[in-house]
């Protein structure tokens, strides 16, 4: 992996591995204390099956269509849909063609009980309602508790070109550029970003996110364990 840093890789710089025979080429970007983060290609056809044992997996459709087939039941996704997978639950994906369908995949280990708390499998970002974080940013829930997933958090952050005051969150949280290029400000470093830049955050880890572009950035982010995107701390050292 060529990572820009500790906190920062394009998912341009990691190996793709793909399996004989699976439609699906994936690229582990981070694997950290709670949380793994994969950006997936599938080609046209339908992928192999995937169980991701003991963890939950909450899969978000960046570009493409196609059907997530869950334990036998299929759900039509496209870009902007999110998916939750829970422990023990066997999935894979059919991408009609003709081009790819691009997937960020993140998963955390299950440790709260989640039998009988599911909801919903699929999510639309177009249906969510939008609250605000700060003055530059507002998110999406995407799947949470309102699904049944108790573990972690995963949201549409839309940051305003703007730089945001330096600040922490209490959790673990990885996060990839959907839309838009930006600065992050972490760990002493400015560090470009853009459609598939990936990162991680430390819990208490001070930083903040620039959008230098002239249109609102549109970042997917998931975060170990469960809690707002809008909890901050503010801080006056960087």
């Amino acid at each position: 992996m060529a990572a820009v840093s500790e906190f920062v890789v394009d998912e341009a710089d990691v190996e793709a591995v793909q399996d004989d025979g699976n439609t699906a080429s994936a690229r582990l970007t981070f694997q950290v204390e709670h949380l793994e983060q994969r950006v997936i290609r599938y080609a046209p056809g339908r992928s192999g099956a995937r169980m991701p044992e003991g963890r939950h997996e909450l899969l978000y459709v960046v570009a493409g269509v196609g059907e997530l087939e869950l334990d036998g039941a299929r759900y039509p996704v496209e870009q902007g849909t999110a998916a939750f997978v829970a422990p023990g639950e066997t999935y894979a994906v059919e991408n009609p063609g003709p081009g790819e369908l691009l997937v960020v995949a993140v998963s955390a280990r299950a440790d709260l009980d989640v039998a009988g708390a599911r909801r919903k499998v699929t999510v639309r970002f177009d249906d969510q309602a939008e609250h605000t974080a700060s003055v530059e940013r507002r998110f999406r829930y995407l799947i949470n508790e309102d699904a049944g997933c108790l573990d972690v958090t995963q949201f549409i952050g839309i940051v305003e070109p703007s730089k945001a005051p330096f600040h922490s969150h209490p959790y673990e949280e990885l996060g990839y550029i959907v839309r838009g290029e930006g600065i992050a400000h972490v760990g002493g470093q400015s560090i470009p970003l853009r459609p598939g830049s990936c990162f991680h955050l430390p819990p208490e880890k001070v930083h903040c996110i620039e959008n230098v572009g002239p249109e609102p950035m549109y970042i997917l982010g998931v975060f170990h364990p469960s809690d707002s995107p809008a909890n901050r701390v503010y801080r006056d050292n960087k």
